[in-house]
């Protein structure tokens, strides 16, 4: 299921930012890398963000209640909207700062061997954190382009570790950069102009996912194709003469809500349009299983 893959996603990237951001502070003690720190707290935010994403996933399988009776799958919207604004503070603004002041203030670096060999390592596990979460997301994307998948995904944990571990590696790469060009120029204003790109380029990640993020917690209907699928289903039971409005609404990832009225034939009796209604929700539900809460209003189409 895509829960699983999303959960495994979030697992191992989560196992390799651990063992990073450890690395990470160690190197950035011993050389004095402002750019090096900078990717330890992103490290930090990293982690903090799987984190929550589990939370988020664990919290989201409680049952319905009186006082929220859809359930609470919209959970792991909300804590990836809580995984944006960390990114965003801890991440970005922090490495920005850091960066400002490292250009206002260079100072050459110590050992920087070792922040080298922190960075390549650092940049193995993300790749496989990577690698894992691309293995995870070509399940679920289908044909679709990258951009369109983390665009019109129902699912929070996928494009969130996506743009993470994307961001993590262009990140590393600045490091590097940042650390190779001071110690070849001996300025250390090379250090502080890579951290402060490391900074504009977790803001950049982190506004993305707001967005993205904010647009399901309003609530999005379902993809274009599964539209044409339920209307198609709907059509195709005896006793639907036409669909009058459709609406539809991801209550979480893998839980639709459907709202439909169809036009039922004039002389149809009760018993009849409860068959039809019955013979539709079947349907949808076996193209779009997904459809969990499907609500067919019967009326009768009288052209305006």
């Amino acid at each position: 299921m895509a829960t699983e893959g999303s959960t495994k996603a979030v697992v191992t990237a989560l196992s390799a930012n651990l063992a990073i951001g450890v690395s990470k502070f160690v190197a950035a003690a011993i050389t004095g890398s402002a750019s090096m720190l900078a990717e330890g707290v992103h490290s930090v935010a990293d982690s903090t963000n799987q984190v929550l994403l589990l939370v988020g996933g664990r919290r989201a399988k409680r049952p319905a209640s009186a006082l929220h009776p859809f359930g609470y799958a919209r959970e792991r919207y909300v804590y990836a909207f809580i995984v944006a604004i960390i990114l965003f503070s801890l991440g970005g603004l922090y490495a920005v700062y850091e960066g400002y002041h490292k250009i206002i203030d260079p100072h050459p670096l110590e050992s920087p061997l070792v922040a080298v060999i922190v960075l390549l390592i650092a940049a193995v596990l993300e790749g496989y954190a990577l690698r894992t979460a691309v293995g995870e997301a070509n399940r679920v994307r289908g044909k679709r382009s990258w951009f369109r998948f983390i665009v019109r995904t129902r699912n929070p944990e996928l494009p969130v570790i996506l743009l993470e571990d994307s961001g993590a590696l262009l990140g590393l790469l600045f490091a590097l950069l940042g650390v190779g060009l001071t110690v070849i120029t001996g300025n250390g204003i090379f250090d502080g102009i890579a951290t402060l790109m490391i900074g504009l380029l977790l803001v950049a990640v982190a506004v993305v996912l707001a967005v993205e993020t904010k647009s399901l917690i309003i609530g999005e209907s379902a993809v274009p194709e599964q539209l044409t699928a339920i209307e198609t289903a709907l059509l195709a039971s005896p006793g639907v003469q036409r669909v009058i409005h459709l609406r539809t609404m991801h209550l979480g990832p893998e839980e639709l809500l459907l709202a439909a009225k169809i036009a039922v034939g004039e002389d149809d009796e009760g018993r009849d349009i409860a068959a039809t209604i019955d013979d539709a929700e079947a349907r949808v539900r076996a193209v779009v299983p997904t459809a969990k809460v499907i609500y067919l209003e019967p009326d009768i189409y009288r052209p305006s």
